[in-house]
């Protein structure tokens, strides 16, 4: 397995960093908390906040180049997700739900596909509001997620 255990996280709008910092520092594996923007993080040396300039996917490609076999990368961005899941990673969404080789390609295909729509003027739904079973869902695959990275090394 390459690289040091870590958490990367495409911070901007994630809703479950705080939950991210508890189980991290639980298992001492450290989080770069990556956004284009200034983001208070907490003052810990295995939090690491990376300010990215501002652009389009720049914090995605600073994700996207540290992601290995050894890192969890937590984002909603489908894209970076197949990204990160190519090189080896393994990708949460802040809702728990894991993107994995077998659903990635179903899922960039209906992210196209809705992106198609709205280009042509149709009104889609966004995501669901975000829950507090989504938070517990979260806490428990990120739990689940780390222990198979653990035992793996």
């Amino acid at each position: 397995m390459s690289g040091t255990l870590c958490i990367h996280v495409d911070a901007d709008a994630c809703p479950v960093k705080d939950e991210i910092y508890k189980v991290a520092l639980r298992h001492e594996v450290p989080v770069n908390v990556v956004a284009n923007s200034f983001m208070r993080v907490p003052q810990h040396k295995l939090l690491t906040r990376i300010t990215v300039p501002e652009g389009p996917d720049v914090a995605d490609d600073w994700i996207a180049e540290r992601a290995d076999a050894a890192s969890i990368v937590i984002t909603s961005d489908i894209l970076l997700a197949q990204r990160c899941l190519d090189a080896g990673a393994r990708v949460l969404s802040p809702k728990g739900q894991a993107f994995t080789e077998n659903s990635i390609g179903q899922q960039v295909a209906t992210r196209a596909i809705m992106e198609g729509l709205r280009s042509t003027g149709e009104q889609t739904s966004g995501p669901a509001p975000f829950k507090a079973a989504d938070r517990s869902k979260f806490l428990s695959a990120l739990e689940v997620e780390l222990q198979k990275l653990k035992r793996a090394r």
